[in-house]
């Protein structure tokens, strides 16, 4: 599976302005993640049958995940992030410890998804939604814009507070997209490849899908769906809903993530057309912390689902 081709250029259809509204941000987004993977060719799912939230019940015997193409880690974004997903202790309240072999895969893994179409929308919207950042407008430039998503996503911060004493134990990104254990039960956790790998290892036991709460919905949960609300337990803790996409890139969930925390609001709703006839309401929620200068959370809580 070699790379495919990025769009460095974003076409004048997928420019924003100062009157783009965060739905159609989203769904442009959506449009331009070149690097998502296909149902069916890149991996399968066996989603199983649905159950209730927080009932401990298992309506799942088997893995999620039955295979997924290894190659795509020949990709750049995809081979950045998997090598930042070992840099994290689980546990809030221990203290984290950055090396700089860990700064270096901070830092590459930024300047791959900077040269995709999905994080150079994320920043065109951003300034031309005339957001500021620590008092600051963003930058313009893409040097100083990885600064702030540096800020934003990799600066430590105590999750487990503790006073003078408290532990720097957290960023945005091992929330989101590693996953935290806090009072006994897993905290963030959203991504789809750390879900796989951490599968593939025995360390998730999927207990089963969860519907969309709306009695709008028509549509059934099936195994090509990209969007997924679930529950699991990640080495015995459990996790009892959470909500991810499904085949999407790395920098598709970045630049979503980002465009919430910089120019969006707490809760963001929005429709999504995932192109395969059916639809989404979703609601993009993102939790600032550290004052507001840092990612607390983000994360997709699925509304609906409509088949055309």
């Amino acid at each position: 599976m070699k790379p495919k081709p990025l769009a460095l250029e974003l076409p004048p259809s997928h420019t924003p302005d100062a009157d783009t509204d965060f739905t159609t941000a989203v769904q442009t987004l959506w449009n331009l993640d070149s690097n998502r993977l296909t149902p069916h060719k890149d991996y399968n799912m066996d989603v199983q049958s649905s159950k209730h939230p927080y009932k401990k019940g298992n309506a799942a015997d088997d893995h999620l995940f039955t295979y997924v193409n290894q190659q795509i880690f020949q990709r750049p974004t995809f081979h950045a992030f998997r090598s930042l997903l070992d840099n994290y202790s689980a546990s809030t309240g221990d203290e984290e410890e950055v090396s700089q072999k860990e700064l270096r895969e901070n830092r590459a893994f930024l300047n791959a998804v900077m040269e995709t179409a999905p994080m150079k929308y994320a920043h065109q919207y951003c300034l031309a939604q005339g957001v500021e950042y620590d008092g600051e407008p963003v930058p313009d430039d893409e040097s100083g814009f990885k600064k702030v998503l540096n800020s934003i996503w990799f600066k430590l911060y105590s999750r487990s507070g503790g006073g003078r004493r408290r532990k720097m134990d957290s960023s945005g990104f091992e929330h989101v997209f590693v996953g935290e254990v806090k009072n006994g039960q897993v905290s963030g956790f959203h991504n789809w490849i750390m879900f796989w790998l951490e599968e593939k290892k025995g360390n998730i036991d999927y207990r089963g899908y969860i519907k969309p709460r709306s009695r709008d919905s028509n549509a059934e949960t099936n195994d090509d769906d990209p969007v997924l609300t679930l529950q699991f337990s990640w080495n015995g803790v459990e996790k009892f809903v959470g909500t991810s996409f499904i085949g999407v890139s790395p920098e598709f969930e970045l630049a979503l993530y980002t465009m919430a925390f910089l120019a969006g609001e707490d809760e963001n709703i929005v429709t999504l057309d995932t192109s395969n006839g059916e639809a989404f309401d979703l609601n993009v929620k993102c939790f600032k912390y550290d004052g507001g200068s840092k990612v607390g959370s983000c994360f997709v809580e699925a509304l609906a689902h409509y088949e055309e």
